[in-house]
């Protein structure tokens, strides 16, 4: 995703520095059209807004970093957190930030370099600023009028809806799969659109990602009130898919060819 923007702002006309330093082969294939620095000073001290996009565990430590840097260089960029993370969560990035310009943001849809057309929504008084950013028509930015946190609440709402449907079905196919009752399921799901065999397969190369995701989703309904518990559930699935034959591989490299008897295959424990 953050390549993907990356490359969106790139095409818009905007410098756009990143840096690989301690990161893997995947994270440098992916950012290969970008203008690599050596660090994270180099990168803080060229830039005027930042954009943080990380696995959801890691944005509070990704925040001190920066800040880190800033210090280290006397920089102030304005800092757009775009992470998958509950409002409380958000609050603690800004803390971290240490008196950096902070927005909230976060991403619904695929990275821009997949299919265009995603959408950020930014939430604060400097959420303007990343908005008007040279996105060039690849995503769709969207101010949201609430103040910090909206963003990230937003973004928890959605994805309680995008992710846990594709756990539900991941687990339906996994359970027809043992009663010999798959191919009628997915049939039963087709009639109102919901076999998405391929989330499945795509999901799972992602799912030691969506753990930490699905803990924040369960904060952000406890804030409000609600029982965590749906949500802890569904990080126990995700993280019990992160160790199935299936969750092996990268995103870009699923494949999309196999049958569904042959992703529950993949899907069953210790295969």
């Amino acid at each position: 995703m953050g390549a993907g923007l990356g490359g969106a702002l790139r095409a818009g006309g905007a410098r756009v520095v990143a840096t690989t330093a301690g990161r893997s082969e995947r994270t440098r294939r992916l950012a290969a059209g970008l203008e690599l620095l050596p660090g994270l000073d180099e990168v803080v001290g060229a830039a005027d807004v930042v954009l943080s996009v990380t696995p959801p565990g890691q944005a509070v430590a990704a925040a001190r970093s920066i800040a880190e840097a800033a210090r280290r260089t006397g920089a102030t960029p304005l800092v757009a957190d775009l992470n998958a993370v509950a409002p409380p969560t958000m609050a603690r990035v800004a803390e971290a930030c240490a008196g950096l310009p902070v927005v909230d943001g976060s991403i619904s849809g695929p990275p821009p370099s997949v299919r265009p057309g995603a959408r950020i929504y930014l939430s604060g008084p400097r959420a303007a600023e990343v908005a008007g950013l040279p996105w060039g028509g690849a995503v769709e930015p969207i101010v949201l009028a609430a103040g910090m946190g909206a963003a990230s609440a937003l973004k928890m709402c959605t994805a309680s809806v995008y992710k846990g449907l594709t756990a539900l079905v991941t687990q339906a196919m996994r359970t027809a799969g043992q009663h010999g009752v798959l191919d009628e399921v997915l049939a039963d799901l087709a009639r109102n659109d919901l076999d998405n065999v391929a989330g499945v397969r795509v999901a799972a190369t992602k799912a030691h990602r969506f753990v930490d995701e699905m803990q924040e989703i369960a904060a952000t309904q406890a804030a409000a009130g609600l029982t965590p518990a749906l949500f802890e559930a569904f990080a126990a699935v995700y993280a019990d898919i992160a160790g199935t034959a299936l969750a092996d591989g990268e995103p870009e490299t699923a494949d999309r060819t196999l049958t569904p008897a042959e992703l529950v295959h993949r899907l069953s424990p210790g295969k």
